[in-house]
């Protein structure tokens, strides 16, 4: 715990919180399949930590997030509630299709006294709103995310996506029917897990897949 505090400097209250969110997880998990079995017995590192690290990535005097295909919380609603610590002017909005899912987010919001927004349709549906930064974890591919961000982005938004192993091949994919910046940083949870901070999205001129 104190390890934890000290290496994302966060009060004992956020970590308290971030404590009953493991244990929602668990309990709903035995109802709902939020995340894979395997990877509840070290849901800690796997999904709690692997989320907090994203949050050192926000740009300075963001104001609002948005989390595609937020599924049990992974990483916006764990973002959230670090910045109800930090950076109370944060407004984090929650994407995710499926109900259940919804069910489960506004519960941990709830009960965390998270005030965030929960929305509970297809990205695509969605009427375009201009982001600060867009968060999404193991949704789709690379290419895929950019396809779905690109509507909610102006030049200065920033994309924050993790990604595993086929990172490299995933960037390739999408580099050739996206212009972007990005910046590559390692996992702090994952050897072969990698960062993806996106900037500057543009299509490419006449792509058609874009």
């Amino acid at each position: 715990m104190k390890n934890f505090m000290q290496k994302y400097d966060v009060s004992r209250e956020t970590f308290d919180k971030l404590q009953t969110y493991q244990n929602l997880l668990t309990e709903w998990q035995a109802k709902f399949n939020l995340v894979s079995n395997s990877s509840l017995s070290d849901a800690w590192n796997r999904h709690f930590v692997d989320s907090v690290q994203l949050f050192k990535y926000l740009p300075e005097g963001c104001e609002n997030l948005l989390d595609f295909g937020s599924g049990a919380g992974f990483p916006g609603l764990v973002l959230a509630v670090v910045a109800a610590e930090k950076t109370l002017y944060l407004k984090v909005t929650l994407i995710e299709s499926i109900t259940k899912k919804t069910l489960y987010l506004k519960e941990v919001a709830a009960r965390l006294g998270l005030n965030v927004n929960i929305i509970n349709d297809r990205i695509e549906n969605i009427p375009p709103q201009k982001a600060d930064v867009i968060t999404s974890r193991a949704m789709t591919s690379l290419n895929g995310l950019l396809g779905y961000a690109y509507r909610f982005c102006k030049p200065e938004t920033v994309c924050i996506f993790p990604k595993g192993k086929k990172y490299a091949e995933e960037l390739a994919e999408a580099h050739r029917h996206w212009s972007f910046k990005c910046r590559i940083e390692a996992s702090e949870v994952s050897d072969e897990g990698r960062i993806l901070i996106i900037s500057n999205l543009r299509k490419i001129k006449g792509d058609k897949n874009a």
